[in-house]
């Protein structure tokens, strides 16, 4: 899923996400839109939908990796978090019955329970209270979600989220709740991209998807490089969302299908090759790498956006892929291949 957290996703189009990208769904945040441009506009619109001008679906975020991230501006309690506006200062309180009003007013397709996301690395004790709090607000957050409407007459699915830091037993109890649940539509699995190892994700994803119902879809929160993708694919899961190829475009990175490019390097400035080849989405095959070097070098604004589209265009062809390979049989041997060239620094 593109991350478009404040209602766009930087540097693209809508009309290009549907008709270059074919995106099918993007991420808005919670957290971001309840401060700016606020609840009441977003009534107003109709929802984060109308207010953008995007009639495909929309997930949300809780806005619990967002407080996670002012850790020192914020104080949780077994009644919510307080916190203040990385915007102005000012104070705000979210809880499990807040934060599902809010959600319902933004009007996304999917919404996220509101958690705790422990920091890495943590004590074992505080993750097993980090969870116990995530538990007892997933409750409230059902209770609340099963007594209120849609706004705008859309069904709206509600994922909870499985926690418990790298400690599998925290972990497992964290799964088995949530696979209890009657009302489950999806599960989203977070606190994965917050600094761990990539081989203490793998094991901790691998260990909740063998208790997850095998029937609903699991979302890997956060997650990540191209490899990650496709090792996760692997153990399980459906879902990603990761600011990663838009945020690392405007850098000047590139994942292409032959490795990885850093478009400033000196190396393209002469090359007059289309950016990759293999990309199936105009920029692709119109813009040369020379030409984006030459952007990027004068700072000029069509860098960010054609490297952004590159970008976006090649994480969601690399999706289609797997699925394809997946239904043909042979993912497992086509994942190997890829994770061998993806990596490479060109």
């Amino acid at each position: 899923m593109p991350v478009g957290t404040l209602g766009t996703v930087k540097a693209v189009h809508q009309r290009e996400l549907k008709e270059d990208l074919d995106a099918k769904i993007i991420l808005g945040n919670t957290y971001h839109l309840y401060l700016r441009p606020g609840i009441e506009i977003l009534k107003e619109a109709g929802g984060l939908h109308g207010f953008m001008g995007w009639d495909r679906a929309i997930l949300t975020d809780s806005g619990g990796f967002q407080i996670f991230s002012l850790s020192d501006i914020r104080k949780l309690t077994p009644e919510g978090a307080t916190f203040r506006s990385h915007i102005d200062g000012s104070k705000h309180v979210f809880t499990p019955e807040s934060v599902m009003d809010i959600q319902r007013a933004i009007g996304a397709d999917i919404i996220m329970a509101f958690d705790e996301c422990p920091p890495h690395p943590c004590t074992e004790a505080y993750a097993e209270k980090s969870l116990k709090l995530t538990n007892d607000w997933l409750d409230r957050c059902f209770a609340r979600f099963n007594e209120t409407e849609p706004l705008y007459g859309k069904h709206q699915a509600l994922f909870p989220i499985v926690q418990g830091s790298v400690y599998p037993h925290l972990r497992v109890a964290s799964a088995e709740y949530i696979a209890a649940l009657d009302q489950l539509e999806g599960v989203a699995i977070g606190g994965l991209s917050v600094g761990e190892p990539a081989e203490d994700m793998y094991a901790m994803v691998d260990l909740v998807n063998g208790i997850l119902p095998k029937d609903k879809p699991r979302y890997l929160m956060g997650v990540g490089t191209p490899i990650n993708l496709l090792e996760n694919i692997a153990l399980g899961i459906d879902m990603f969302d990761c600011v990663m190829p838009a945020r690392n475009g405007r850098n000047g990175m590139l994942f292409t299908w032959e490795g990885i490019i850093n478009i400033k390097n000196k190396k393209w400035e002469r090359d007059f090759t289309s950016l990759d080849p293999q990309g199936k989405i105009y920029v692709d095959s119109h813009y040369s790498k020379a030409y984006l070097r030459h952007l990027f070098a004068s700072n000029e604004r069509l860098a960010a956006q054609i490297a952004t589209l590159h970008n976006l265009g090649f994480y969601l062809d690399l999706m289609r892929q797997a699925r394809s390979h997946i239904l043909q049989g042979d993912f497992s041997v086509w994942k190997d291949q890829q994770v061998q060239k993806l990596g490479q620094r060109l």
